[in-house]
């Protein structure tokens, strides 16, 4: 039975297309753009408020904090995921 199995047309249709989500998954998993993205959307909010005044009892300084928290975790998301 395992002889007419691997033979069977559908066997090596169904074989070919699992092998090809799966590398197709790779791929996805790798490029990651919505994390790159959202990184960008970070490091690009972190400059705005550095350059911002420093007036603001002491907020704005927290808020970079949880920015530059925000960034470590998408970077680490992203590490973890390759």
């Amino acid at each position: 039975m395992l002889r007419f199995f691997t033979k069977s047309p559908s066997a090596i249709l169904l074989t070919g297309l699992t092998v090809g989500a799966i590398a197709g998954a790779c791929v996805a998993t790798a490029a990651q753009p919505n994390m790159q993205a959202a990184l960008g959307s970070l490091q690009a909010a972190r400059a705005e408020l550095v350059r911002a005044e420093a007036n603001k009892g002491g907020h704005r300084d927290r808020a970079i904090g949880f920015v530059d928290s925000a960034i470590a975790e998408t970077k680490a998301g992203i590490a973890y995921a390759r």
